[in-house]
């Protein structure tokens, strides 16, 4: 079952507003796989994107959130797929991997956001010495997260209608 996809209140704080705003988002991520085979969450559906599958894609948001909070917010090591320089797009090679192994960790990775989220004032800004985007504030790249992630729960709605006809936002 897949996260509830509520809307924020339309008066609250910024952080509750924004969180509220990334979750929904987030939770869309999930409502587009519901339901979906195994082998349809791996098979391609755009010919020049062969990687834009929708296990590629929720591999590629988990990877995301930890790169913005993890490493380019926090600092940690840049330790993950998609800092390799090969193979290309490395954090959307999921071949084999199950798909409700791929929104396990999304899911525990976005906890793991929302936690650094919520200990933090949204004016700090990142700590990694190597990357000019940890430059940004935590608002920055909450924001930035929504826009990241409802771009990619666009590009699920396209995939999800070819593969199997499923639409729907809610």
């Amino acid at each position: 079952m897949s996260p509830s996809r509520i809307r924020p209140p339309f008066v609250a704080d910024e952080r509750t507003q924004l969180v509220g705003w990334l979750d929904m988002q987030r939770a869309i991520i999930h409502y587009k796989c519901e339901g979906l085979s195994e082998a349809d969450s791996h098979r391609s559906v755009l010919p020049t994107s062969p990687l834009m599958t929708v296990a590629g894609l929720v591999s590629h948001l988990r990877w995301t959130e930890q790169c913005w909070f993890e490493v380019l917010f926090l600092g940690r090591p840049a330790d993950g797929p998609q800092f390799q320089e090969e193979p290309e797009d490395a954090d959307m090679r999921v071949e084999g991997v199950p798909l409700g192994q791929l929104l396990a960790d999304y899911e525990r990775q976005c906890a793991v956001s929302n936690e650094i989220i919520a200990a933090h004032p949204l004016d700090q800004v990142g700590s990694h010495p190597d990357f000019r985007s940890a430059a940004a504030t935590l608002r920055w790249m909450v924001i930035h997260m929504v826009e990241e992630t409802a771009r990619h729960a666009g590009h699920l709605d396209a995939i999800r209608e070819l593969l199997d006809g499923e639409t729907g936002y809610y």
